[in-house]
């Protein structure tokens, strides 16, 4: 018998759980469904949020033939041959699970027939494909980002599965319980339910998922509130310099298994909170994240523990910071102003040289004239940090350069 998960698929677009941004009444999928229209798309997203779903409802509701192809497992040959059965059809489509894990001799194979339209593509993955998926696939594609189930979502599909099933009865507890450990990844959510189903009770509670899970007591806190709750904890226990604190909510992420958010969080630390104090480990924080997505947890552990320990004890500076949040906030409030004449564009007739050794270029006014008194940055002074070699520059072209 198929698993739970496959038999509970949904077959048509109302059937979809959640992601009303993109199938809800009037919204892009539901459109292209009406109108009978194809394009090529690639879905991201965490698991089990219905990518998979939606690219099968496209393909059975526009009643257009499709093959499956895994970019992880399958090779050049498997999607020659399914190349040339799309030939045999007017429309065809290819839907691509893990598409950011495409070979390159596999993309020159692709890139042809999906630019001639032999083939439409419904690429799918987990991680965003703005710096995963090759740029020449990702131009030809509508970049469709799906969002984190809600709990209400999970539990009226979880409670719809268990109506269905009449042999058993799930209390309102385990149910909360399944919907915490799933954390917003309904496939999760359905087959722990149907593991529960294998056990000698017909009445399923809370301790019945308990004892399945010998973890709970870490997972009850994976709700989708509380996991941000510990990237939060993490961050901020990083930038009051608290190294234990660091350490224990880093483990909280860990053994959650969320390598791309403590990836994603270690770099916004990095240039958020560190920063001009110590540059350096900024550009370790780099390394030390491209290290860890090539080689996966657990491996990676060591790797980020060091990033961790060095951010949490550097110096810290949010000048940089702070110093773009306002001036972002003065162009959106209209605090723009007319761009100085001699650093405007004229590629003719440069109006000075732009030798980096030019000692005018001091007495020169950059802002706009509304602006020309404005100070962005304000360095962090009086600390021991690297920032102070900024900070003595930052003072000599607001002085002696500007005095000559």
């Amino acid at each position: 018998m198929k698993p739970l998960a496959h038999r509970n698929r949904p077959k048509t677009l109302d059937e979809i759980v959640g992601q009303e941004h993109i199938v809800g009444q009037n919204k892009l999928i539901n459109n292209i469904i009406n109108k009978k229209q194809l394009f090529s798309f690639i879905f991201f997203g965490p698991p089990g949020v219905g990518k998979t779903s939606i690219a099968y409802v496209i393909a059975n509701q526009l009643d257009i033939p499709f093959a499956k192809f895994n970019a992880a497992t399958d090779n050049k040959k498997r999607l020659t041959s399914i190349i040339e059965t799309a030939k045999l059809s007017e429309n065809y489509i290819v839907i691509i699970d893990e598409i950011h894990r495409l070979t390159k001799n596999i993309q020159d194979v692709l890139l042809p027939v999906l630019e001639d339209g032999t083939i439409y593509i419904i690429g799918m993955t987990t991680v965003s494909p703005y710096y995963s998926v090759n740029p020449a696939i990702r131009s030809r594609c509508h970049v469709i980002e799906l969002k984190p189930l809600n709990k209400n979502d999970v539990t009226n599909k979880l409670n719809q599965i268990v109506n269905e099933a009449s042999d058993y009865e799930v209390s309102d507890e385990a149910l909360e319980l399944i919907v915490n450990i799933a954390n917003g990844d309904l496939r999760s959510a359905i087959n722990i339910l149907e593991l529960t189903f294998i056990s000698d009770e017909q009445n399923i509670t809370a301790d019945t998922i308990r004892n399945l899970y010998a973890n709970s007591s870490f997972t009850i806190d994976k709700n989708s509130d509380g996991h941000y709750d510990t990237l939060s904890a993490f961050q901020k226990s990083i930038r009051g310099s608290d190294v234990n604190a660091s350490l224990h909510y880093f483990a909280r992420l860990i053994i959650a298994d969320d390598l791309e958010s403590i990836c994603r969080r270690l770099l916004v630390i990095a240039y958020e909170d560190i920063s001009l104090a110590n540059p350096e480990a900024c550009a370790r924080a780099v390394h030390a994240v491209n290290a860890s997505r090539q080689i996966g947890l657990p491996e990676a552990r060591p790797i980020l523990v060091n990033t961790v320990i060095e951010l949490a004890l550097s110096p810290k500076s949010r000048s940089a910071h702070i110093a773009v949040d306002e001036a972002i906030h003065d162009v959106k409030s209209g605090k723009i102003g007319d761009i100085p004449e001699l650093i405007k564009y004229n590629p003719i007739n440069p109006p000075f040289d732009y030798s980096a050794a030019d000692p005018n270029k001091w007495k020169w006014t950059y802002l706009p004239e509304e602006l020309v008194d404005k100070e962005y940055y304000k360095p962090q002074e009086n600390v021991n940090t690297y920032e102070k070699y900024f900070v003595k520059y930052y003072k000599f072209l607001k002085t002696k350069g500007k005095s000559d």
